[in-house]
């Protein structure tokens, strides 16, 4: 394979295709596939280092912003790990974050179509929906989560949905490839709803208000009666008992005024809000560089001895809320780090907007706003940036739509 070459041939388009298409169509039916991809195009970007290097300085001006959020999230986390000398594990997650910006390049290099991301959330909300409606209704599991906890499983539901709502805009021109989206928008909002999770309903409000920023684009034909056949499978989600929407928000406004009117923790919500309570006291401590996980658990331990906080906090692994673990475990300037990684796409993405629903790189700067945004109302009741799946999920569709964005400004895909 020659590296010098300024417009790839179709093996190479081929190949970054078939990642593109892979990343959102494994994340959900298997353990390996994220990780997987994540490494495949990392490779790809060492074989194709000068047409990798090439994008990269052509498109800097753009992406340097994305870029250098998270390199600063790494560095962060690299001097966490050396001056508290702990485990050096902690960097993990960053630099393989950081490392994700190789999608972009390559898929800039390669010239790959966007196309093939559609498809791929498509069909991997496709392939979500059966294992979490076996588990849900012959296993009679509650709260499905397929071969990860439903929280994640459902938030990560709901993103492919959105990321094909994208692509059945894009590609609402083309009868069979829209309808494919289409399918699995309704897929991965099944699924999602199958899981029982709460964290997504905040992330659908603030995409139909995107949407509704956007009303020209609903030209189409299929694109109505795309977003009323999802209307209308959430009216019912809410309106029939066996989905147990309506009860999971009851009981949500329950455990919440019962840890309110200092009643029993021992609820999801009241889980919630007393170690929110403690992520508060931790902050008040330490505000400004925060305390290292393990430190910050020996103190929840003697709030809960003085009867400050309830000793179940201490039984659950996180904080279950991004924010909040990032100013505890890192003070404001962690928080600021953490927040970095969601600002920076944010401003991209809305600047790629900006240019209008007839600009080529319209869909895949809507499927990435879609992301962040997901990403920032799940982060709200959990930390889903705590398992690797979520991290490099997340980083891995931000460069990947982003190299997508300004292939379709030069006119490719």
């Amino acid at each position: 394979m020659n590296s010098n070459l300024t417009h790839p041939g179709a093996p190479v388009r081929i190949w970054t295709g078939t990642l593109a298409f892979l990343l959102p169509c494994l994340s959900l039916v298997t353990q390996f596939g994220v990780g997987l991809v994540s490494f495949l195009f990392l490779f790809g970007g060492l074989i194709l280092f000068k047409p990798s290097r090439d994008a990269l300085q052509r498109h800097w001006p753009e992406v340097r912003g994305v870029v250098l959020a998270f390199l600063l999230y790494f560095l962060f986390m690299l001097g966490c790990a050396l001056l508290r000398g702990v485990s050096m594990s902690l960097v993990d997650k960053p630099v393989r974050m950081l490392l994700a910006a190789s999608a972009m390049v390559v898929v800039a290099a390669a010239r790959t179509p966007r196309r093939v991301v559609w498809w791929g959330a498509s069909v991997g909300a496709l392939l979500a929906l059966p294992v979490v409606a076996w588990q849900r209704i012959v296993l009679g599991i509650d709260r499905p989560g397929g071969l990860i906890n439903p929280i994640t499983f459902g938030d990560l539901a709901l993103v492919l949905a959105l990321v094909a709502l994208a692509g059945a805009i894009d590609l609402r021109q083309h009868g069979r490839q829209a309808l494919l989206c289409g399918a699995g928008v309704l897929a991965g909002l099944g699924a999602s709803l199958l899981t029982g999770t709460r964290g997504g309903w905040i992330a659908l409000a603030l995409a139909a208000l995107l949407l509704l920023r956007h009303l020209r684009m609903l030209d189409s034909r299929r694109v109505r009666v795309l977003l009323a056949a999802g209307a209308a499978l959430l009216a019912s989600a809410w309106l029939v008992p066996a989905f147990g929407v309506q009860a999971r928000f009851a009981q949500g406004v329950a455990d919440a005024r019962l840890w309110y009117e200092g009643g029993s923790v021992w609820t999801n919500v009241g889980t919630r809000l007393e170690l929110w309570k403690g992520a508060l006291l931790l902050i008040r401590e330490h505000p400004l560089l925060g305390l290292d996980f393990d430190a910050c658990r020996v103190r929840l331990a003697e709030f809960a001895q003085h009867g400050q906080l309830d000793p179940l906090v201490l039984s659950l692994p996180h904080l279950q809320n991004d924010a909040l673990q990032a100013w505890a475990t890192g003070g404001v300037v962690g928080f600021l780090a953490w927040a970095g990684l969601l600002a920076a796409p944010l401003l991209f993405f809305s600047r790629q907007l900006g240019a209008g629903v007839r600009a080529p790189q319209f869909a895949a700067a809507l499927a990435g706003m879609l992301v962040v945004l997901g990403y920032l109302s799940f982060g709200l009741t959990e930390v889903i940036f705590w398992s690797m799946k979520g991290s490099l999920f997340y980083a891995l569709m931000v460069f990947l739509l982003m190299g997508f964005c300004l292939n379709a400004k030069e006119k490719i895909g």
